[in-house]
């Protein structure tokens, strides 16, 4: 296996991304801001890891979006 970073170099050969705060101050709706707030531990989770967190966010935002709205005319 590579590695990317050489012993004698203690600096990685790859810059860690700078990962953005997820907004939740700045979505309306609290039931997705709960939802988007589980992106907070992907930074430290490794990558192998990414696709299920990823997948499960999708798949409770489709929930989420396309539960009825209350109000039956398709606006909350």
């Amino acid at each position: 296996m590579t590695e990317l970073n050489h012993e004698h170099n203690a600096h990685p050969a790859q810059q860690t991304p700078e990962w953005p705060e997820p907004g939740a101050e700045q979505i309306g709706d609290p039931e997705i801001a709960a939802i988007v707030a589980a992106l907070r531990g992907v930074p430290g989770m490794p990558g192998a890891e990414h696709e299920a967190v990823y997948s499960e966010l999708h798949d409770a935002l489709l929930e989420a979006l396309n539960e009825d709205a209350p109000n039956g005319a398709g606006e909350a």
